[in-house]
């Protein structure tokens, strides 16, 4: 059997766009589709949690660094063959953070899913780990409460800023950026129809890896 984590926001999560709570059902979310995919060999785990970054703190909502729960998760999940990474949406909402820091941020969790030798499939090597690029957010309304300036500009840069800096590193990478759009009524989320789209691409993704 196949492990893969799936480790990101609440795109990952399954929020309903423009519902407050709503979440999709576990079929409907990117890594149920994934699974579904993958088939009967293969054991998806998923920890999604709203407003997590990378590494980034959001006050004065705590624990939405995703440096502080990778460890912690992994250890819960383990022996892991792949840790996919969905991370970046909320990173560039935040105005002090740049598309040079989000990178160095998600540089910063591939190293730890490397360093965690235990936690791989035979105990003595690390889980391997796959970085996919978000969604481009937007359009953003400038009036609407959740307008944060500049965050379509990074969005638009992030996914080929992250695909250079992974490749010097050998780091499997997927960029959803021309896969999946966000919800009409919501430039954060996805509708149902994303995340049957990224699960299937990142499935096909899984399976030219762990091929």
């Amino acid at each position: 059997m196949i492990t893969v984590l799936c480790y990101g926001d609440s795109n990952t999560w399954g929020a309903i766009p423009g519902v407050d709570i709503g979440r999709f059902e576990p079929d409907v979310r990117w890594p149920g589709v994934m699974g579904k995919q993958l088939g009967s060999g293969f054991h998806v785990m998923e920890s999604g949690l709203n407003g997590r970054t990378t590494t980034f703190d959001r006050l004065p909502r705590p624990w939405r660094s995703g440096k502080d729960l990778l460890v912690p998760t992994m250890e819960t999940c383990h022996p892991i063959d792949l840790v996919v990474i969905l991370l970046g949406t909320n990173d560039v909402s935040l105005p002090y953070v740049s598309v040079a820091e989000i990178v160095r941020g998600t540089g910063e969790l591939v190293s730890i899913v490397r360093s965690c030798d235990d936690f791989g499939p035979d105990g003595t090597t690390p889980p391997r780990p796959l970085v996919v690029a978000p969604h481009i957010v937007g359009p953003i309304d400038p009036d609407s409460s959740v307008h944060h300036e500049g965050a379509e500009a990074k969005s638009l840069a992030l996914g080929a800023a992250l695909g250079e800096y992974l490749d010097t590193v050998s780091c499997d990478f997927l960029d959803l950026s021309g896969v999946v759009q966000p919800s009409p009524n919501d430039p954060w989320h996805w509708e149902a129809a994303g995340h049957q789209a990224a699960g299937e691409a990142i499935a096909a993704k899984v399976r030219s890896i762990l091929a």
